[in-house]
Protein backbone atom coordinates (compact mmCIF):
# COMPACT_ATOMS: atom_id res chain seq x y z
CA UNK A 1 0.00 0.00 0.00
CA UNK A 2 1.66 3.49 -1.10
CA UNK A 3 1.96 6.15 1.66
CA UNK A 4 2.05 2.65 4.76
CA UNK A 5 4.59 3.78 7.62
CA UNK A 6 6.59 1.21 9.03
CA UNK A 7 7.22 0.65 12.53
CA UNK A 8 9.14 2.45 13.83
CA UNK A 9 9.89 -0.02 16.93
CA UNK A 10 8.35 -3.27 15.38
CA UNK A 11 8.01 -5.76 18.39
CA UNK A 12 7.81 -3.38 21.35
CA UNK A 13 5.05 -1.51 23.60
CA UNK A 14 4.76 2.06 24.82
CA UNK A 15 3.28 2.53 28.23
CA UNK A 16 3.00 5.51 29.91
CA UNK A 17 3.77 6.32 33.75
CA UNK A 18 1.17 8.77 35.11
CA UNK A 19 2.24 10.02 38.93
CA UNK A 20 -0.12 11.68 41.20
CA UNK A 21 1.77 11.47 44.46
CA UNK A 22 2.51 13.39 47.35
CA UNK A 23 5.86 11.21 47.74
CA UNK A 24 7.09 11.41 44.72
CA UNK A 25 7.62 13.53 41.57
CA UNK A 26 8.63 12.81 37.99
CA UNK A 27 11.64 13.46 38.03
CA UNK A 28 11.76 10.45 41.03
CA UNK A 29 10.67 8.25 39.33
CA UNK A 30 12.14 8.94 36.33
CA UNK A 31 15.56 8.48 38.18
CA UNK A 32 14.01 5.39 39.30
CA UNK A 33 13.04 4.00 35.69
CA UNK A 34 17.00 4.59 34.64
CA UNK A 35 18.33 2.91 37.50
CA UNK A 36 17.37 0.37 35.95
CA UNK A 37 16.46 0.97 32.43
CA UNK A 38 18.24 -1.98 30.28
CA UNK A 39 17.25 -1.57 26.81
CA UNK A 40 14.49 0.50 27.08
CA UNK A 41 13.51 3.75 25.47
CA UNK A 42 12.73 6.35 28.64
CA UNK A 43 10.68 9.96 27.19
CA UNK A 44 10.02 12.47 30.47
CA UNK A 45 6.89 14.15 30.55
CA UNK A 46 5.13 16.67 32.71
CA UNK A 47 2.59 13.95 34.01
CA UNK A 48 5.44 11.19 34.33
CA UNK A 49 7.02 8.50 31.49
CA UNK A 50 6.77 7.13 28.20
CA UNK A 51 8.51 3.74 28.35
CA UNK A 52 9.41 2.08 25.18
CA UNK A 53 10.81 -1.54 24.69
CA UNK A 54 10.21 -5.26 24.54
CA UNK A 55 7.20 -6.47 27.02
CA UNK A 56 9.13 -8.03 29.69
CA UNK A 57 11.69 -5.66 29.57
CA UNK A 58 9.26 -2.53 29.99
CA UNK A 59 7.15 -4.30 32.78
CA UNK A 60 10.13 -5.05 34.94
CA UNK A 61 11.05 -1.09 35.05
CA UNK A 62 7.19 -0.57 35.56
CA UNK A 63 7.08 -3.24 38.63
CA UNK A 64 10.69 -1.56 39.70
CA UNK A 65 8.79 2.41 39.83
CA UNK A 66 5.70 1.62 41.14
CA UNK A 67 7.20 -0.53 44.45
CA UNK A 68 7.93 3.67 45.08
CA UNK A 69 4.24 4.02 46.25
CA UNK A 70 2.08 1.82 44.27
CA UNK A 71 -1.00 3.87 44.82
CA UNK A 72 -0.24 7.25 43.91
CA UNK A 73 1.57 5.16 40.18
CA UNK A 74 -0.05 4.42 37.23
CA UNK A 75 0.72 2.79 33.70
CA UNK A 76 -1.96 2.86 30.63
CA UNK A 77 -0.85 1.67 27.11
CA UNK A 78 0.14 3.99 24.20
CA UNK A 79 -0.83 3.44 21.13
CA UNK A 80 2.01 4.45 19.12
CA UNK A 81 5.64 4.88 20.05
CA UNK A 82 7.10 8.22 20.56
CA UNK A 83 8.00 10.10 17.67
CA UNK A 84 5.53 8.18 15.26
CA UNK A 85 4.55 10.67 12.80
CA UNK A 86 0.79 9.59 12.74
CA UNK A 87 1.00 10.78 16.58
CA UNK A 88 3.86 13.18 17.38
CA UNK A 89 2.88 16.78 17.95
CA UNK A 90 5.73 17.82 16.13
CA UNK A 91 4.46 16.66 12.87
CA UNK A 92 0.97 17.70 13.92
CA UNK A 93 1.58 20.87 15.60
CA UNK A 94 0.07 21.95 18.48
CA UNK A 95 -0.70 19.11 21.57
CA UNK A 96 -0.97 15.70 20.82
CA UNK A 97 -3.96 14.46 20.23
CA UNK A 98 -5.12 12.13 23.55
CA UNK A 99 -3.08 15.05 25.57
CA UNK A 100 -6.86 16.74 26.82
CA UNK A 101 -7.48 12.75 28.29
CA UNK A 102 -4.49 12.31 29.99
CA UNK A 103 -5.15 16.09 31.50
CA UNK A 104 -9.10 14.71 32.40
CA UNK A 105 -7.63 11.75 33.99
CA UNK A 106 -5.33 13.02 35.76
CA UNK A 107 -8.45 15.20 37.25
CA UNK A 108 -9.82 11.80 39.18
CA UNK A 109 -7.08 9.48 40.09
CA UNK A 110 -6.39 11.10 43.40
CA UNK A 111 -9.68 9.65 44.24
CA UNK A 112 -8.38 6.24 42.82
CA UNK A 113 -5.45 6.38 45.26
CA UNK A 114 -7.35 7.02 48.29
CA UNK A 115 -9.32 4.08 47.15
CA UNK A 116 -6.13 1.89 47.09
CA UNK A 117 -4.66 3.35 49.81
CA UNK A 118 -7.46 2.34 51.80
CA UNK A 119 -7.92 -1.49 50.35
CA UNK A 120 -4.43 -1.45 51.78
CA UNK A 121 -4.59 -0.68 55.01
CA UNK A 122 -8.71 -0.66 55.49
CA UNK A 123 -9.44 1.83 58.72
CA UNK A 124 -10.85 -0.30 62.26
CA UNK A 125 -13.90 2.35 61.68
CA UNK A 126 -16.49 1.01 63.89
CA UNK A 127 -19.62 0.54 61.93
CA UNK A 128 -22.60 2.42 63.83
CA UNK A 129 -26.50 0.79 63.84
CA UNK A 130 -27.57 3.25 62.23
CA UNK A 131 -25.50 2.61 58.97
CA UNK A 132 -26.25 -1.03 59.42
CA UNK A 133 -28.85 -1.65 57.10
CA UNK A 134 -31.05 -5.50 57.87
CA UNK A 135 -31.92 -6.89 54.83
CA UNK A 136 -33.61 -9.84 54.56
CA UNK A 137 -33.02 -12.28 51.99
CA UNK A 138 -35.28 -13.69 49.33
CA UNK A 139 -36.80 -16.95 51.25
CA UNK A 140 -36.06 -20.30 49.07
CA UNK A 141 -39.96 -20.87 48.78
CA UNK A 142 -41.02 -17.25 48.07
CA UNK A 143 -38.41 -17.73 45.22
CA UNK A 144 -40.23 -20.92 44.02
CA UNK A 145 -43.59 -19.35 44.16
CA UNK A 146 -42.13 -16.60 41.88
CA UNK A 147 -40.41 -19.45 39.77
CA UNK A 148 -43.97 -21.19 39.16
CA UNK A 149 -45.77 -18.26 38.79
CA UNK A 150 -43.85 -17.20 35.24
CA UNK A 151 -43.89 -20.47 34.12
Amino acid sequence: MKGTIPPLYAGTVTKYVFIESYKATPDDIAARAYEVSGRVMIKETCFGLQITGEEEEVERVIAHIRALDPAHIYVKDRGFPPGDPRRCRANLGGARPGYFGHEYEMGFIRRIAIGLEELESPSERPVHESEQKETEGLSVKRLMELIEQEA
